[in-house]
C-alpha cells in the first residue's frame, strides 16, 4: 500500500490502485508528486510525497488556465464543426486558443463561444489522459493538420510535447486534445472565466505560414478575483504605451519601417537622453568602462561566439559581400569579448567592467511583436564583466545592488527572483554549468533575496538569474538578466596573466538590468500612465499666455527656467486659456503656470499639477528652485507647493 507524505508532514496510506487525489483535501485541483505535477488521477506505484496544487496559487492557476484553453476550443469545434485547432497555452493572467475557423469570427461572437464553454463547465466532464504511440496518436488526430504536425516533430527543438514514442492526450466529452498535462479533474473545477479579445495569429508565429483565429481569455480561481482583474485590464488599457506614445507624441512605427521597427520623436528624443545620460553616469560612478561597437560583424565572429549555430533562427540573413558574410548583430557579447583581447590583461585588471547602450536586432518572428515589448531592433543596456573565478560572486551581488538601486529610481521594488538553468540547446557542457549555477545560486544565498529554479529556462551560454518586478496595477515585468558564463572566454580563447605569470581563463558575467531601452520604456509608460516624474518628462513645465501680449513675458521666464536647467515651453497658440490648460493636461506636462497682468505685476503665479492641484502666489524663483531639486533628486513624488 503506497505512503502518501504530505507538505505538512501527515501520512497517509493509499489503497492499491488509488489516485493521490484521494488522500487530499477538495480544494486541490493538482499536485506535486515527487517534485513533479500530476493530475489529481495519477496512481502511484510507491511511497510519494504529494503536494497538493490550490486553484488560486500560480501553479494552480496555470493548470485552471490551460484547462480553460482546451474548454475554449471544445466549444468552438462545437459551434463550428470542421474548425482545426492548433495550440491553446496558458499565459500570464489567462489563456488563449489559436484555430482555423470555417466561418468569419468577431468579437460579437465571444459571447456566443462564452456560453458554449459555460455548458461544458456545466456538464462537469472529466478530463481523462491518455498515453498513446505516435501513429495511434496521428490517426486520433486525423484532419487536424496542426495537431498532426506537433506529433511528427515530437523531439524536435520547434516541437510543442516531449520527446519520445508516447503522445499524452487528454479528453473529456469525446473531444480530445494533445497535451502533457496535468489539468483540473474535471470542466467544472474550472472556476471564473471570461473571453476577453480575438486577433489574427500566424501559425508558429511565422508570416509564411497560415493566419490563425487568436482568442484570449482569462480564468481566476474565483469570481472576486475575475472582477479584480478585469478591473486591472481596463486600466492597462488606458495605460497602453501605444496609445500613450502616440497621444505624448513619443514614438511612431511608420509602415515604410517594417514590422518591429520604431522611431523616437522629439519629444522621445529628450524622454530617451534623460534616461540614458543617468545610466550611463550611474554605469561610470560604478566602475565600469563605456564603450561602442559596430551594428555587424563578419560571419566569423557569429560562428565563434556560437549564435550562428544556436540562434540562427533569432538572426537576420546575412549581408554578401566580396569580403564575406556579415550579420547585423542580435547581441553585443562577442563585441565586448574583442574589446578585451585588444590587449594582454593581467590579474590586476580584473574585474573588467565593459558597458555600452547598444542596438541589437533580432528577426524576431511577426506574430510576436508587440509595440515596444517586443521588437526587431533595439538598444539594449548592455554590459559584461571579465573577472577572476574568485571575483565572481562578489561581482554577480554588486549587479544585484546595482539593479536594486537603478530600478528602485523608478518604483520597483521587492524582485521575484528566479534561477534559470540551461535550456536544450546550449554551447555549455556540464562541468561549465555546474560551476556557473554554483556561483549563482551562492550570490543568490548571500544577497537574502529568495528565489526559485525555472528548469531550462537558461540563455544557450549559461544559466541565469532573472528578476520580475511588479508595476502599478500588478502587473509581474522580467526586466533584469544576469548571466554566467564560462562558455565564452573558452571559445574565444580569453586570457589573463596570472600572479605566477602564468595564463589563465576569466569567467563572464552577462547582464541587461533594464533589457532594451524600447521595451523598458514600454514598461515605464504603463508603469506611470504616461505621467512620467519630473526628471524624465519631456516637458516639465509649461507656461501659459492669458493673452498674445503675455507672450513675451512668458518667453523671458521660459528661458529662466531653462537657463537653470529645466525643460520649459510657452504655448503661444491662439487658443482659449481653458483649451491650452486642457492640452497640458493632455500631454501630461507636470506644472502649468498661467501668466497674465497680476501674476507678473506680484511676480508670484499659481502653479497647477498635472493632477489638477493649483497652489496660488509662489514665486518664480520659489518654483524654479523647487522644480530643479524635484528633478536633480529623482523624486517620485511631485512637489507640494502649499507646504514650502
Amino acid at each position: 500500500m503506497p505512503q502518501l507524505t504530505l507538505s505538512d508532514g501527515t501520512l497517509v496510506q493509499l489503497p492499491e490502485g488509488e489516485p493521490v487525489g484521494s488522500g487530499l483535501d477538495q480544494d486541490a485541483i493538482a499536485a506535486r508528486v515527487d517534485s513533479e505535477l500530476r493530475d489529481l488521477s495519477f496512481v502511484p506505484d510507491g511511497d510519494v510525497a504529494v503536494e497538493a496544487v490550490d486553484a488560486a496559487s500560480e501553479e494552480g492557476l496555470h493548470i485552471l488556465r490551460h484547462s480553460a484553453a482546451h474548454v475554449l476550443a471544445q466549444a468552438v469545434c462545437r459551434l463550428w464543426p470542421g474548425t482545426r485547432y492548433a495550440t491553446g497555452p496558458a499565459i500570464t493572467d489567462g489563456f488563449f486558443y489559436d484555430l482555423a475557423i470555417p466561418a468569419h469570427v468577431s468579437v460579437d461572437d465571444l459571447p456566443r463561444i462564452e456560453e458554449a464553454m459555460r455548458e461544458i463547465v456545466a456538464a462537469d466532464q472529466a478530463f481523462v489522459r491518455e498515453e498513446v504511440s505516435r501513429p495511434e496518436a496521428l490517426d486520433r488526430f486525423d484532419g487536424q493538420d496542426f495537431k498532426r504536425e506537433i506529433i511528427e516533430k515530437i523531439g524536435e527543438e520547434e516541437g510543442e510535447v516531449a520527446a519520445g514514442d508516447v503522445v499524452s492526450l487528454y479528453r473529456n466529452d469525446g473531444w480530445v486534445d494533445l497535451c502533457l498535462g496535468p489539468h483540473v479533474p474535471s470542466t467544472g473545477r474550472i472556476g471564473a472565466f471570461q473571453l476577453t479579445s480575438l486577433s489574427g495569429a500566424y501559425w508558429r508565429g511565422d508570416e509564411r505560414n497560415p493566419q490563425l483565429t487568436r482568442i484570449y481569455g482569462t480564468a481566476w480561481a474565483t469570481q472576486e478575483d475575475l472582477e479584480a482583474y478585469l478591473h486591472r485590464l481596463e486600466e492597462a488599457e488606458r495605460r497602453d504605451h501605444r496609445r500613450l506614445g502616440r497621444q505624448l507624441d513619443l514614438f511612431s512605427s511608420p509602415e515604410e519601417l517594417g514590422p518591429g521597427l520604431w522611431i523616437w520623436h522629439p519629444r522621445g528624443g529628450v524622454f530617451r537622453k534623460a534616461l540614458e545620460d543617468w545610466v550611463r553616469d550611474l554605469h561610470l560612478e560604478r566602475g565600469y568602462d563605456l564603450v561602442v561597437t559596430p551594428h555587424i560583424a563578419r560571419s566569423v565572429l557569429w560562428k565563434t561566439s556560437g549564435h550562428l549555430e544556436k540562434y540562427r533562427d533569432n538572426m537576420y540573413p546575412p549581408m554578401q559581400t566580396d569580403t564575406g558574410d556579415y550579420y547585423v548583430k542580435p547581441m553585443n557579447c562577442p563585441f565586448h569579448v574583442l574589446v578585451y583581447k585588444s590587449s594582454v590583461r593581467s590579474y590586476r585588471e580584473l574585474p573588467i567592467r565593459l558597458a555600452e547602450l547598444g542596438t541589437i536586432y533580432r528577426y524576431e518572428k511577426i506574430g510576436t511583436l508587440h509595440g515596444l515589448l517586443r521588437i526587431r531592433g533595439g538598444t539594449q543596456d548592455d554590459s559584461h564583466i571579465i573577472c577572476r573565478p574568485d571575483q565572481l560572486v562578489d561581482e554577480i551581488l554588486g549587479v544585484f545592488d546595482l539593479t536594486l538601486e537603478i530600478l528602485g529610481t523608478f518604483g520597483f521594488d521587492e524582485p521575484v527572483v528566479e534561477l534559470s538553468t540551461l535550456p536544450g540547446q546550449t554551447i555549455v557542457n556540464e562541468a561549465m554549468a555546474m560551476k556557473a549555477t554554483e556561483a549563482l545560486t551562492t550570490a543568490l544565498d548571500r544577497s537574502g533575496m529568495s528565489y526559485r529554479e525555472a528548469k531550462g529556462e537558461g540563455a544557450f551560454y549559461g544559466p541565469k538569474v532573472d528578476l520580475h518586478f511588479h508595476d502599478a496595477i500588478g502587473r509581474r515585468w522580467q526586466l533584469t538578466t544576469v548571466q554566467c558564463d564560462f562558455a565564452l572566454p573558452e571559445r574565444f580563447d580569453m586570457e589573463y596573466v596570472g600572479e605566477d605569470n602564468e595564463r589563465h581563463r576569466p569567467v563572464m558575467i552577462h547582464r541587461a538590468i533594464l533589457g532594451t531601452l524600447e521595451r523598458f520604456s514600454a514598461v515605464l509608460i504603463e508603469h506611470y500612465g504616461g505621467a512620467f516624474p519630473l526628471w524624465l518628462a519631456p516637458e516639465q513645465i509649461r507656461f501659459v499666455p492669458v493673452a498674445d501680449r503675455h507672450v513675451v513675458a512668458c518667453d523671458d521666464l521660459a528661458e529662466r527656467a531653462r537657463a537653470a536647467g529645466l525643460r520649459a515651453h510657452v504655448d503661444a497658440t491662439h487658443e482659449s486659456v481653458g483649451k491650452k490648460v486642457r492640452s497640458a493636461q493632455v500631454m501630461k506636462v507636470p506644472y502649468t503656470v498661467v501668466v497674465g497682468d497680476r501674476d507678473l505685476e506680484a511676480g508670484a503665479f499659481t502653479v497647477r499639477d498635472r493632477n489638477g492641484v493649483e497652489t496660488p502666489g509662489v514665486p518664480f524663483d520659489q518654483i524654479v528652485t523647487a522644480l530643479t531639486a524635484e528633478s536633480a533628486s529623482r523624486s517620485l513624488e511631485s512637489t507640494d507647493f502649499a507646504a514650502s
